[in-house]
């Protein structure tokens, strides 16, 4: 072996070695305060309101550079209140930063600050205090089963993307009644529950109809999904006293037998529900294209 061909060889695998590294936690790395500056919950009439929020720019979103003039609206949507899954208006006695109850207030993104007794948002400022449509006052957390096959032609074969060569992965995706946009079927933990049960239930309640098929999704999601992502979502209900958290793990039916089967249908909050083809070119809710990418990334498909 000459040492032109070792040489090749070596600067190959470190390559490849560096790009799993790069790509492994891409997503959590990315996403944590004093580096993510969220987009969507700021500089915009807050959904399902009048309220515009106060002015955020890029360079004034993390809390620890000053923003002297920063006077935002507090605002809770009034069908908040008496609400059995929302917090009370405070003050009220808090447990921040822990299991409060059967409430978690645990940020995974570490400790959060209070500060004259709110919860701060570990990102940064959106422009809006108070709950928004939010239940929780600190970390809203959600759970969002991120269900995938192989895209197959007419004659079951798995296809490939003409440009990248990889095989192209498909996610039901439902589309959103309130802001219609495309997104991953999840929804709110309830206090107490395990995550692995509001997989379950928020993907059955919004994108099947169960039908005779009740014990084979059952089954389906009994398997272990795979940890794709825990942390902040950049959400357009979002403020600087609430905001969204989510858990998303990815379940993938391989060869297509199980859940790639099934008749979606739409329910609860969805609009429409449909197989997706999975690709840069996706549009979703609030960062959920990041979260599918990381995805794309674990089964080396077509991005």
């Amino acid at each position: 072996m000459t040492s032109r061909l070792r040489l090749f060889i070596a600067i190959s695998i470190f390559l490849r070695f560096s790009h799993i590294l790069a790509n492994k936690g891409m997503l959590a790395s990315i996403v944590k305060p004093g580096t993510f500056r969220h987009i969507m919950c700021r500089n915009n009439v807050y959904p399902r309101s009048n309220v515009t929020r106060f002015s955020v720019p890029d360079d004034l979103v993390f809390w620890n550079v000053p923003y002297e003039s920063y006077c935002p609206t507090c605002y809770t949507a009034p069908h908040i209140n008496g609400q059995t899954w929302a917090d009370e208006p405070l003050p009220f006695e808090v447990k921040w930063n822990q299991n409060d109850g059967l409430v978690n207030r645990v940020s995974f993104h570490g400790e959060y600050k209070i500060k004259n007794g709110l919860p701060q948002n570990p990102i940064g400022r959106t422009g809006l205090c108070g709950r928004g449509l939010l239940g929780r006052w600190g970390p809203n957390h959600a759970a969002d089963p991120i269900v995938t096959r192989w895209k197959r032609d007419e004659n079951g074969e798995v296809v490939s993307h003409e440009n990248s060569g990889k095989n192209i992965l498909q996610m039901v995706a439902i589309q959103r009644s309130d802001n219609k946009m495309w997104a991953i079927p999840g929804g709110m933990v309830d206090p107490g529950e395990n995550v692995s049960v509001t997989l379950k239930r928020e993907f059955t309640e919004e994108a099947l109809n169960f039908d005779d098929k009740g014990n084979m999704v059952e089954q389906f999601f009994k398997q272990n999904g795979e940890h794709v992502y825990s942390g902040y979502v950049d959400d357009f209900r979002n403020t600087d006293n609430s905001w969204m958290e989510t858990t998303a793990l990815n379940f993938h039916d391989d060869d297509g037998s199980k859940v790639g089967q099934l008749q979606l249908q739409a329910g609860d909050d969805a609009t429409n529900v449909r197989w997706t083809d999975i690709s840069g070119d996706i549009k979703l809710h609030a960062n959920h294209a990041d979260i599918v990418r990381e995805v794309a990334v674990k089964r080396n498909a077509h991005w």
